[in-house]
């Protein structure tokens, strides 16, 4: 295990989202599919880590890590209630969570979309309404409005795929659906919103003399192998690459609609809508051919020789290079991590988790790769969706038991001290990998 050095100006941080910690808001797809009885520990959003009412408390935390950016959201839930109508004390509570970021030295990258829906939005059809992509750059142009004079880095959607294909395709998230045809409609949907809003922000921003606007969106990026070197695994491998992932990059990068979703053509303009790309990896999966096309042809294997965090996902560090190289080359723009991070309810594993994850950061810098960001996922324990509270993925120990008592864990320690001084020095391996 060797020591290595990070570049003085990356920047470092971790990330979370809003329904995940704020608690509060009743007014979102999350919190009624929670009271319909969905979630697998049976815990609540409701509350969650009370960051509404305790952002301060948790930018100290943020301080006290020496972090230098972190990525939130807004919850579009509490900024539009009801449809057409703002809440300005949202968004004037959302400006002063992000000036007391800019007053720490850290800085913001927002997210508009983050898996949760306005109820009002929900219930006309959500995303598979024709009019879904003219409703969000409503939202997208009011939050920029009102923010975007203290933030310049934005990410319009939050892992469209996995929202889609959850809540659309498999019916475990809301709104509950189950047809891969709407997972598709939801796509081309998201992704003129996409276009839509980086447009909006990008308006507004110059409008008011604000050049380095920097718009993506937070891509989920899963390496996929074939589990065996056959021609017909190897192809559905590629199946399951380009329905879960390419139709997205491809078409909010660019505008282009691919099969399944088009014929090559730009519904929405020709165009470069991402002035970085926005990588969420967390594992890997090994792809078996099918014959049954509801699945895409497709079975989803674990490598089993490999370590699993909690929730059985590999821990598979190479993959964050793969990734970013792969679009770095594709796209020669810089790439932020918006997410990398694991389950690990011990805290056994995570410190070299971080580790590892981190050194491949530096092997991709070496090799000329633009790496900006590394946001490690999450910055507290959390709401973690489907699983609710149970699956922890914090570098910050909450307690649930405890009013929501938070206590900075050891690879929290580990990860801060590599914030401080952009590097792993061998008194460090010593400390957090060897003890």
């Amino acid at each position: 295990m060797n020591s290595f050095e990070l570049p003085p100006d990356l920047m470092l941080g971790s990330a979370t989202a809003s329904l995940q910690i704020e608690g509060g808001d009743t007014n979102n797809s999350w919190h009624r599919w929670v009271e319909r009885g969905h979630i697998k520990d049976k815990s609540h959003c409701i509350i969650a880590d009370d960051h509404w009412n305790r952002y301060r408390e948790d930018i100290s935390l943020m301080r006290k890590m020496h972090h230098n950016v972190y990525r939130m959201s807004l919850e579009w839930s509490r900024i539009e209630p009801e449809e057409g109508t703002f809440n300005a004390d949202a968004i004037k509570r959302y400006r002063a969570e992000i000036e007391e970021l800019i007053r720490s030295n850290i800085t913001p990258i927002v997210t508009l979309h983050h898996f949760s829906n306005p109820l009002w939005f929900e219930d006309s059809g959500g995303w598979l309404n024709k009019n879904a992509p003219s409703i969000f750059e409503r939202y997208a142009q009011y939050a920029a409005y009102h923010l975007g004079d203290l933030v310049k880095n934005w990410v319009t959607i939050n892992e469209p795929n996995v929202y889609l294909f959850f809540g659309y395709a498999e019916g475990i998230w809301p709104p509950g659906h189950n047809n891969i045809k709407e997972y598709f409609v939801g796509a081309k949907n998201m992704i003129h919103a996409h276009i839509l809003a980086y447009h909006k922000i990008h308006e507004i921003r110059e409008m008011a003399g604000h050049r380095e606007t920097m718009v993506g969106a937070a891509h989920h990026i899963r390496i996929y192998d074939p589990k065996n070197k056959t021609p017909l695994d190897k192809w559905a491998c590629n199946n399951v690459e380009r329905f879960f992932q390419d139709i997205f990059i491809t078409g909010m990068a660019t505008g282009k609609t691919i099969f399944p979703i088009g014929t090559g053509n730009y519904p929405f303009g020709r165009g470069y809508y991402q002035d970085f790309f926005g990588i969420n990896y967390y594992t890997r999966d090994l792809v078996k051919y099918t014959p049954n096309p509801a699945r895409v042809f497709a079975e989803l294997h674990t490598n089993p020789d490999s370590e699993k965090n909690d929730l059985g996902w590999e821990i598979y560090p190479e993959g964050l290079y793969r990734a970013c190289r792969k679009y770095f080359e594709r796209f020669n723009i810089p790439i932020y991590i918006t997410e990398n991070g694991t389950c690990d309810a011990e805290d056994r594993f995570r410190a070299r988790y971080i580790y590892d994850h981190l050194y491949q950061v530096k092997r991709l810098l070496d090799d000329g790769i633009d790496i900006r960001c590394y946001c490690h996922w999450s910055t507290l324990d959390n709401f973690e969706w489907l699983e609710g509270l149970s699956a922890r993925f914090g570098l910050v120990y909450v307690d649930y038991e405890n009013r929501q008592k938070r206590k900075l864990r050891k690879s929290g320690e580990f990860y801060g001290e590599i914030c401080k001084h952009k590097a792993v020095t061998e008194r460090m391996i010593k400390k957090y990998l060897h003890a």
